[in-house]
C-alpha cells in the first residue's frame, strides 16, 4: 500500500505527525483516497452475495410494486455512478500522466461500480418483498462517514485556495455528497407493502412506531389502529414446526404405569414432568434459537463497547490534568464517549427487542400447548389439573417464563463481566483491586441463602394462588347457589383464608428481598471501600488521585447490574432443574406431562350400514389406569340403525357406559369400536357464550330447509318467537339465559343437526316436560323421527320410551344385568319387568303428540331470559319505540365485553391506590427515599474531595479519617435503602389486601344479572393478572420509580456543580424529555388497557373449552376450537407487540437525550479545564454516563406503574356497578323460628327482568298456607321458575309484594330470607372439597345430622362406602360423582336447613323413577311440617298436593286440587291427558 501510494505520489498511508501530535489533525491524502473510499465498498461487495443467498432462500412474500421511495433511491443511485464516471473521465482529461494518479483514478470506478450493485439491491429487495434493508442503511452510513473528512478537506480548501480555484470540482463533490446524505435518509424509512403481504414487519426504529405513538397521543387508540402480527409471530406459525417436534419427542415419554405403589409412581411421574422440562427447552431452542443468538450477538458488542467507556473517561481525565495538552484532543474524548453511549444504546435495545420478541413468542408456544394438552388429557387428568391451574399457567407463569428469556444470559455474561471489571481494576490499581473479590464473596452466600428461601416462597405463594383461582371460578360458576342458599358468607372466608396465605409468603419474600437489594445496591460502595481502604493502607505511596478514583467507580458502577442479575438468575436456573419446585416451568412440565386420552380406546372404523355399529366385547373400563374398574364384563351388539336405551338407578353407570363408547374412560381389557361418525348429547348440556345459531351449528355450514326441520323437530321455533335476534340472540355463559329444557333442547338439536352415523344420547329428555319430552322422542329420536336409520343409544329413564327401542340394556353396579328387547325382558319377570309393573300400573295408554303443534307451546319469556339489555325485550310496544338500526344493531346481543378505558389513568385512581396505602407509609417512603439519596450525594462528594487532595512528598495523609467518613455514609445509604424497598413493599401489600378484598365484595354483592351478561373470563382476568400485577408489579415501578427520580436529582445537582453552563442544555433536554415521555406513556396506557381487554378472551375460551372438553372431542372439533384460541391468542399479541415495540422507541429516544448531556458535560469540562478540579470533573462526567439509563428507567418504570395502575383502575370498575340489597339490615331484628308457620302470601305480585321489559310475572295474588303442598305448572317459559327467583329476591319485585308469615320480605335482609326459607334447585351445584363442606359449609350440624339427612336422601351406603366417607373430596363441580348423585346431595342439603318453606325446582329431572319415588317419600314424610312449593315437569309427582298452580304467560289461568282442576277439564286436564295420567 506504502508503494502504491508512493507511485501515485501521495504521501504515506499513515503519519502520526500529521494526525495525532499536532494542533491541526488530519488524514494523509493516500488514507483519504484508499482506506475512506474503500471501506465502504469493500463492506457492500463482500456483504452481498451471502445477502442474495438470504433473499433467494426466504420465503417469498410478494413484488413491492413501483413506489416514489424506490425510484428515488434508484436514481439516486445511478446519478451517483454517473458522477463517479465523470469524475474519472474529468480526472483522464485534465491529468496526462495517468499512471502516476493510479490510485486516485481507482477511486471514482470503485465507487461506481459499487453504486450499480446498490441499485441492483435495491431492485433485487423491492423483487423480493423486502421493504427495508439493514445491508444498505449501513452502505449509506459509511458511505457518508467516510466522506466526512474529504469534506473537512474540500471546504477548507475553498476557505484558502476560494471556490473559482476548482469550482467544478468542489461543486461535484458537495452534489455527490448530498445525494449520499439524501440515500442515507431515505434508507431510514421503509417502502409500500408487497401486493401479497397482509403484515408489516416492524423494525424498532420504524417510522410506524412513532406514527402509532402520535396516534395515540392526538386520540385514544382502538384495536384497530393495531398493526397485523408478522407472519413470523403469529400462533399457526409458531405452533406448526413446534407442534410437530413436541408430538415426536412426547411419545419417547409415553409410558403405562400400571399397578405399582403410590410413591413409585409418583416419582414416575415426577420424571415425566422434568422430561417434559427438557423436551419444551429443546423444542423452543429449535423455533426461536437462532433469533434469539442475533439478540446475544448485539449483547457482546454492547458488553465490549461499555467497558471501553471507562477506558475513554480514563483519558479524559488524563487529558483534564495534562494542561499542555491540545484542546481539539479532550473535544475528540467528549465526542467519542457520546459516540460510544449512543452504540451502547442501540445495541442494548436491539437485544431488548430480541428478547422481548422472543418472550412474545414463547408466550404463544405456552398459551398453544396448554391449550391442546387440555383437548388431550384423560379424565383422571383432568380431576388434577384445575381450570384454576390452567388460568395461572397462562397468566402468571407465562409472564414469569418470559421474564426469564431476559434474565437467561446473565447465567453466562455476568460472571464475565463480574472478571472483566476486576481484570481492568487489577491493570488500574493492581493486586488491592482483587480485595474487591471479598465483598462478592460476602454477598454472594447471603443472596443464594435468599433466593433460594424465596423460592420456596414463591412455592407456597403459588399453591395459594392456584386454589384461590380455582376457588373463585367455582364460585362464579355457581353463585345463583350461593345465592339461594346464603353461602356468600360461607365461601368469602374461605377466599380470604387463601388470600392470606398468599400475601403471608409474599411479604416474608419482599422482606428477604429488601434485604437482597439493599446489600446488591450498597456492593458498589462495599467494593469501592474495600478496594480503596486496602490500596491506600497497604502503601502510603499509593495516591487516589482523580483518574484512579472515577475510572475504578465507573468500573464498579458496571458491576451493578451483573452483581444484581447474576444471583437472580442463578436462582431461576436452579429452579428450572429442581425435583420439588414448583416454578413456571415446572409447573407446566407437570401439566403437559399428565395423562392423556389413549386413542386405542376405542377403535374408530369407517361407515357401514350392515352390521355392528357398536361393539364392545369383554370391557373393563375405569376412570384412571390405577383405579379399580368402574364398569365390568360389558359386552354388547348395536346393529347399525337401531334405537338401544339404556336404563338403571342412579350411579349403576349408564353415563359411564357411554363415555366408554367415546373413549373417555380407560379401557382395561376388551375391546370397543364405532363405525362412522359420532354426535354426543351430555346429561348436562353444554352451551357456547356465541348465537343460538352457532351453538346448533357447531362450526357446520348452513343448510337452511335441514336447519328449520331440526328446529322443529327439537321444539325450539317458538323459542326462536320470543328471542329478539331468533337465533342470532347471543346465549349467555353455560346457557345462562336459558331454562334447563332449552338448553338440553339445543345441545340435542347440535347433535341431530350433524347427522351422525352414529347418536350417544346421554338422557336428553330428563329437563323437559313430559309432552315436550314425547314431541321430542316422536320427531327426532323415535322409530318416526329425524334419526330414523341412524344408530342411537339412548340414557332414559322415561319408561314410556323403552317400547318404542329396539334393544333395552338394564345397568347395575357398573355392569349389564338384562339385555334384550322390550317384550323379551317383560317376559323374563325379571327385575326390569318388576320396575315397569311397578311405576307403569296406573298409566293408561298415551294419546298420540307426535304431531303436537308448535303453537301449543308457550312463547313467553323463561325464567332468565336475556335479562340483561333493554332492547333483549319481546315487547313490540318497547321496540318500536326504538331506533330500527340500533335494534339491528343490539338486538340479540347479551354479554358485555370487557370495557376497555381510554386516555390516560384518571388521578382518582392514583388517590384510590395511595389511600389504600395509607399517609403514614407514603410519608415514610418519601422520607427515607431523600434521606438515602442525601446519603449517596454525600459519599459521591467526599469521594472527589479525596481525589482533588495533592499529595505531599508523593502521599496522602489522614486515609483512616477518609474511610471512616466513606464507610459510615455508605452505610447509611445501605440503610436507608432498606428501609424504603421494605416500606414500599410493605405499602403495596396493604393497597393489594383491601383492593382485592374490595373486588371480593363488590363481585360477590352483585345481583345475578350482573353474572348473567359478565363473562366469567372478564372475572378471572381480574381476579388473576389484574391482582397480580397489583401485588408484584405497582410496588416493584414505584420502588424503581421513587429511586431513579431522586437518583436523576442527585446527578443533576452533581453535573450543575461542576459545570452551571450544562443548565443550558438541560432546560431544553427537559422539555423534550416531558414532551417524548407524554406521547408514549398516552400510548402505552391505551396499549396496556387493549391488552388487558383483550386477554378476557382467552380466559373465557380455555373456561368453556375445559367444560365442554367431553364434547368438542366427541364431535371432533378439536382443529376449530384451537383455531379459535389461536385467534384470541394472536388478538391479544397484537396488543402486547406495540406495547413493548413503543417501550424500545422511547429507550432509544431518550438514551439519546442522555447521550447529549454527557455530551454537554464533557464538553463543557474540557473546556473549562483550567477552572475545574479533576476531582469535580471525574465526579460530573461519571454521574452523566449514569444519566442515560436513568432517564430510560425513569420513564420505563413510571410507564410501568401508569400501565399497571390501569389495573387499579379495572379492579375498582365494578365497584360502581348495581349491587343486590343488602345482605342483613340494622334494627331489623327477626324472630329466631321465623318463620314458624310458613305461610306465603302474593299480594299483585309483578315481576320484570329489566326496566322496561315485558312482564316475567304479573298481577299475581295468591295465598298459600303452612304446611300446604303446592305444585307449580305450566308449559316452558310460563313463568313456574320466576315465582322461586321472587320469593328468594333474586330478582326483585316491580309491583306488589311478598309476605311471608305476615312479614313483607323487602324489608328484611337478603341473607335473613334466604337463609330461612330453602330450595332444591334444577341444577345441582357441588363446589371442590369434602361431601361434609358441600352439606354445611359453615359447619353448623354435628356428623350424626350429617348422616342421618344423608341417610334420608338415600346416600348413607354410598358415602360409607368412600374411603374418607364425609371427608371424602369431591372434585371441581363434583365430576367424580354422577349427576344423579349430585342431586341427591342437594336434597340432603335441604334436610340439613330445616326451614319451614321448601321449593323444589324439577329437582328430580336426573334420577331415575325408583329414585324419584324415594325423594318423594322423604320429603313427603321429612317435610311434612313445611310449606312445599314444587315447580314440577313430572306431573305424577304432584297429584297428592294440597292445590296445583297452572300458569301461562306469567299468570295463574287455573288453581285448585288436582281433582278439581281434572274434572274442570282446563288447561291442567289437557297436559295431564298428553302426559298419560288419564
Amino acid at each position: 500500500m506504502e508503494a502504491l501510494c508512493n507511485n501515485s505520489g501521495l504521501d504515506p498511508l499513515w503519519d502520526w505527525n500529521i494526525t495525532w501530535y499536532t494542533s491541526t489533525p488530519d488524514l494523509t491524502k493516500c488514507f483519504q483516497h484508499t482506506v475512506l473510499v474503500w471501506f465502504p465498498c469493500v463492506y457492500l461487495w463482500t456483504c452481498s452475495p451471502l445477502y442474495l443467498v438470504y433473499l433467494q432462500l426466504r420465503p417469498q412474500k410478494g413484488i413491492i410494486p413501483l413506489s416514489k421511495l424506490c425510484c428515488s433511491k434508484t436514481l439516486l443511485g445511478l446519478s451517483l455512478a454517473s458522477f463517479g464516471l465523470l469524475e474519472m473521465f474529468y480526472f483522464l482529461v485534465k491529468n496526462e500522466e495517468v499512471q502516476n494518479h493510479l490510485l486516485i483514478l481507482l477511486g471514482p470506478l470503485i465507487r461506481s461500480l459499487t453504486m450499480v450493485l446498490a441499485v441492483v439491491l435495491i431492485q433485487m429487495e423491492r423483487i423480493k418483498g423486502t421493504r427495508s434493508s439493514v445491508l444498505l442503511f449501513l452502505f449509506w452510513m459509511f458511505l457518508v462517514l467516510c466522506s466526512m473528512v474529504p469534506l473537512k478537506v474540500t471546504i477548507e480548501q475553498i476557505i484558502d485556495q476560494g471556490l473559482s480555484s476548482d469550482a467544478l470540482r468542489f461543486v461535484a463533490f458537495f452534489i455527490c455528497f448530498s445525494l449520499q446524505l439524501i440515500e442515507l435518509v431515505l434508507s431510514c424509512f421503509s417502502d409500500c407493502r408487497p401486493l401479497s403481504d397482509k403484515h408489516a414487519n416492524i423494525q424498532v426504529t420504524n417510522r410506524l412506531t412513532s406514527s402509532l405513538v402520535v396516534r395515540g397521543y392526538r386520540r385514544p387508540l382502538q384495536a384497530a389502529d393495531l398493526w397485523t402480527l408478522r407472519d413470523q409471530d403469529s400462533s399457526v406459525y409458531i405452533m406448526t414446526e413446534l407442534d410437530k417436534f413436541w408430538s415426536q419427542s412426547c411419545k419417547q415419554l409415553q409410558y403405562d404405569p400400571g399397578p405399582g405403589p403410590e410413591k413409585t409412581q409418583l416419582l414416575k411421574k415426577n420424571q415425566e414432568g422434568r422430561g417434559c422440562c427438557l423436551i419444551l427447552l429443546r423444542a423452543l431452542g429449535r423455533s426461536f434459537g437462532l433469533y434469539f443468538l442475533v439478540g446475544i450477538l448485539c449483547l457482546l458488542a454492547h458488553d465490549a463497547i461499555m467497558f471501553a467507556v471507562p477506558q475513554v473517561l480514563s483519558v479524559l481525565l488524563g487529558f483534564m490534568r495534562d494542561k499542555d495538552a491540545e484542546m481539539w484532543k479532550g473535544l475528540l474524548f467528549a465526542s467519542l464517549l457520546f459516540i460510544l453511549s449512543c452504540l451502547q444504546s442501540v445495541l442494548h435495545h436491539q437485544f431488548m427487542f430480541h428478547c422481548f420478541t422472543v418472550g412474545m413468542r414463547l408466550k404463544t408456544a405456552v398459551m398453544g400447548l396448554v391449550y391442546r394438552k387440555s383437548l388431550l388429557m384423560s379424565s383422571a387428568a383432568r380431576q388434577q389439573g384445575t381450570l384454576g391451574e390452567i388460568i395461572n399457567l397462562i397468566s402468571a407463569d407465562t409472564q414469569k417464563l418470559m421474564d426469564f428469556v431476559v434474565y437467561f444470559n446473565s447465567v453466562w455474561i455476568a460472571p464475565i463481566e463480574i472478571a472483566l471489571c476486576f481484570y481492568f481494576l487489577w491493570q488500574l490499581l493492581g493486586l488491592p483491586a482483587l480485595a474487591g473479590i471479598t465483598a462478592v464473596v460476602l454477598i454472594f452466600p447471603l443472596n443464594g441463602i435468599i433466593a433460594k428461601i424465596r423460592s420456596k416462597l414463591q412455592e407456597v405463594q403459588m399453591k395459594f394462588t392456584d386454589s384461590r383461582i380455582k376457588l373463585m371460578n367455582e364460585i362464579l360458576g355457581g353463585v345463583k347457589i350461593l345465592k339461594f342458599y346464603s353461602w356468600e358468607e360461607a365461601f368469602l372466608p374461605r377466599v380470604n383464608v387463601l388470600r392470606d396465605g398468599e400475601l403471608s409468603a409474599l411479604k416474608t419474600s419482599q422482606i428477604l428481598y429488601s434485604v437482597s437489594l439493599a446489600s446488591f445496591n450498597s456492593s458498589s460502595f462495599l467494593i469501592a471501600l474495600i478496594v480503596f481502604g486496602v490500596y491506600v493502607l497497604i502503601d502510603e505511596q499509593n495516591v487516589l488521585d482523580a483518574q484512579k478514583i472515577f475510572v475504578s467507580v465507573a468500573l464498579i458502577n458496571i458491576l451493578k447490574t451483573p452483581l444484581s442479575q447474576l444471583p437472580f438468575a442463578m436462582s431461576t436456573t436452579m429452579q428450572e432443574s429442581s425435583k420439588t419446585n414448583l416454578h413456571p416451568q415446572q409447573r407446566l412440565g407437570n401439566f403437559l406431562s399428565q395423562d392423556e386420552l389413549k386413542p386405542d380406546n376405542v377403535e374408530r372404523l369407517p361407515h357401514s350400514p350392515d352390521g355392528d355399529a357398536v361393539l364392545v366385547q369383554d370391557g373393563f373400563f375405569s376412570w384412571s389406569t390405577s383405579g379399580p374398574p368402574y364398569l365390568q364384563r360389558i359386552n354388547m351388539m348395536v346393529e347399525a340403525g337401531s334405537l338401544v336405551a339404556v336404563v338403571g338407578h342412579v350411579g349403576s353407570g349408564k353415563s359411564s357406559l357411554l363415555a366408554a363408547m367415546l373413549g373417555e374412560m380407560e379401557r382395561r381389557r376388551g375391546f370397543v369400536s364405532i363405525k362412522g361418525s359420532v354426535s354426543y348429547v351430555p346429561q348436562q348440556a353444554w352451551i357456547q357464550n356465541a348465537s343460538l345459531k352457532d351453538n346448533i351449528l357447531f362450526g357446520g355450514q348452513r343448510m337452511e330447509s335441514w336447519y328449520h326441520r331440526v328446529l322443529d323437530a327439537c321444539a325450539l321455533l317458538p323459542d326462536l318467537d320470543i328471542l329478539p335476534a331468533r337465533d342470532d340472540t347471543e346465549i349467555g355463559e353455560k346457557g345462562m339465559n336459558l331454562s334447563g329444557g332449552q338448553r338440553q333442547r339445543v345441545s340435542l338439536a347440535r347433535a341431530t343437526y350433524r347427522r351422525s352415523d352414529v347418536y350417544l344420547l346421554d338422557d336428553p329428555l330428563s329437563a323437559v316436560d313430559a309432552q315436550v319430552g314425547q314431541h321430542i322422542f316422536d320427531r327426532v329420536i323415535g322409530p318416526g323421527g329425524l334419526l330414523k336409520g341412524k344408530t342411537r343409544v339412548l340414557v332414559t329413564h322415561g319408561l314410556s320410551f323403552l317400547s318404542k327401542a329396539d334393544l333395552v340394556l338394564v345397568m347395575e353396579d357398573g355392569h349389564i344385568s338384562e339385555m334384550g328387547s322390550y317384550m323379551e325382558l317383560m317376559d323374563r319377570k325379571g327385575a326390569f319387568a318388576k320396575l315397569i309393573h311397578t311405576f307403569s300400573g296406573t298409566q293408561r295408554s298415551r294419546k298420540s303428540v307426535s304431531r303436537l303443534s308448535v303453537t301449543d307451546f308457550s312463547i313467553d319469556l323463561s325464567q332468565e331470559q336475556l335479562i340483561s339489555h333493554d332492547l333483549s325485550s319481546a315487547s313490540v310496544k318497547v321496540m318500536g319505540l326504538v331506533d330500527q338500526d340500533s335494534v339491528a344493531e343490539n338486538a340479540g346481543k347479551l354479554t358485555e365485553a370487557d370495557k376497555v378505558h381510554t386516555g390516560r389513568v384518571k388521578l382518582q385512581m392514583y388517590r384510590e391506590y395511595f389511600r389504600t396505602v395509607g399517609l403514614t407509609f407514603i410519608m415514610t417512603i418519601v422520607f427515607l427515599c431523600a434521606f438515602q439519596q442525601a446519603a449517596s450525594l454525600a459519599y459521591n462528594y467526599w469521594l472527589s474531595l479525596w481525589a482533588d487532595e495533592p499529595p505531599v512528598n508523593g502521599t496522602q495523609s489522614d486515609h483512616q479519617l477518609k474511610l471512616s467518613v466513606f464507610a459510615a455514609l455508605g452505610f447509611t445509604q445501605g440503610l436507608a435503602m432498606f428501609g424504603t424497598t421494605l416500606a414500599i413493599a410493605l405499602g403495596g401489600i396493604v393497597a393489594s389486601r383491601h383492593l382485592h378484598t374490595d373486588l371480593l365484595y363488590s363481585v360477590l354483592h352483585s345481583p345475578m344479572s350482573f353474572f348473567e351478561v359478565t363473562p366469567s373470563g372478564n372475572l378471572l382476568n381480574r381476579f388473576s393478572k389484574e391482582i397480580d400485577a397489583i401485588d408484584c408489579m405497582i410496588p416493584e415501578g414505584l420502588k424503581m420509580m421513587l429511586g431513579y427520580l431522586f437518583k436523576l436529582l442527585e446527578v443533576c445537582i452533581i453535573v450543575l456543580l461542576a459545570t452551571p453552563f450544562t443548565g443550558l442544555v438541560l432546560l431544553p433536554l427537559t422539555g423534550v424529555y416531558v414532551c417524548i415521555q407524554s406521547f408514549y406513556v398516552a400510548s402505552s396506557c391505551q396499549l396496556r388497557r387493549l391488552e388487558a381487554v383483550s386477554r378476557s378472551p382467552i380466559y373465557s375460551h380455555f373456561n368453556e373449552t375445559v367444560q365442554g372438553v367431553g364434547t368438542i372431542r366427541a364431535f371432533g372439533e378439536q382443529r376449530r376450537f384451537i383455531l379459535q384460541a389461536d385467534r384470541h391468542i394472536d388478538n391479544n399479541q397484537e396488543a402486547y407487540f406495540p406495547r413493548f415495540v413503543a417501550t424500545r422507541w422511547l429507550a432509544v429516544n431518550l438514551e439519546f437525550l442522555g447521550n447529549l448531556l454527557v455530551l454537554a458535560a464533557a464538553i463543557l469540562s474540557v473546556r473549562g479545564r483550567h477552572e475545574l478540579s479533576p476531582g469535580i470533573v471525574g465526579l460530573a462526567v461519571t454521574h452523566s454516563l449514569q444519566v442515560t439509563g436513568i432517564l430510560s428507567w425513569i420513564v420505563r418504570s413510571w410507564t410501568d406503574v401508569e400501565n399497571n395502575i390501569v389495573s387499579v383502575e379495572r379492579v375498582k370498575e365494578y365497584e360502581n356497578t348495581t349491587k343486590e340489597a343488602a345482605w342483613t339490615l340494622e334494627g331489623c331484628s327477626l324472630p329466631a323460628a321465623w318463620p314458624s308457620t310458613g305461610t306465603l302470601q302474593f299480594e299483585n305480585f309483578g315481576l320484570r327482568y329489566r326496566k322496561g321489559l315485558d312482564w316475567a310475572l304479573k298481577d299475581i295474588s295468591l295465598s298459600i298456607q303452612d304446611r300446604e303442598k303446592v305444585g307449580i305448572v305450566g308449559r316452558t317459559g310460563a313463568g313456574k321458575s320466576s315465582l322461586a327467583l321472587g320469593i328468594f329476591r333474586i330478582l326483585e319485585a316491580a309491583s306488589g309484594r311478598i309476605l311471608i308469615d305476615g312479614i313483607n320480605i323487602t324489608q328484611i335482609g337478603l341473607h335473613d330470607l334466604r337463609s330461612r326459607i330453602t330450595i332444591i334447585p334444577q341444577d345441582p351445584v357441588l363446589f371442590s372439597g369434602s361431601v361434609r363442606m358441600n352439606l354445611d359449609p359453615f359447619e353448623t350440624c354435628s356428623d350424626e345430622d350429617v348422616w342421618k339427612a344423608l341417610e334420608l336422601a338415600h346416600l348413607s351406603s354410598f358415602v360409607s362406602a368412600l374411603p374418607h366417607k364425609l371427608n371424602h373430596q369431591c372434585c371441581e363441580g363434583g365430576e367424580n360423582l354422577s349427576l344423579g348423585q349430585r342431586q341427591l346431595l342437594c336434597l340432603a342439603r335441604a334436610l340439613l336447613r330445616k326451614t319451614r318453606i321448601l321449593v323444589l325446582d324439577e329437582a328430580t329431572a336426573a334420577v331415575d323413577l325408583k329414585t324419584d319415588q324415594l325423594i318423594q317419600s322423604t320429603i313427603r314424610t321429612q317435610f311434612n311440617d313445611c310449606t312445599i312449593l314444587t315447580i314440577a315437569h313430572r306431573l305424577s309427582t304432584i297429584m297428592d298436593y294440597t292445590r296445583v298452580i297452572v300458569m301461562d304467560r306469567g299468570s295463574i289461568v287455573e288453581m285448585d286440587s288436582p281433582s278439581q282442576l281434572l274434572h274442570l277439564q282446563g288447561h291442567f286436564y289437557q297436559m295431564c291427558l298428553e302426559a298419560g295420567l288419564i
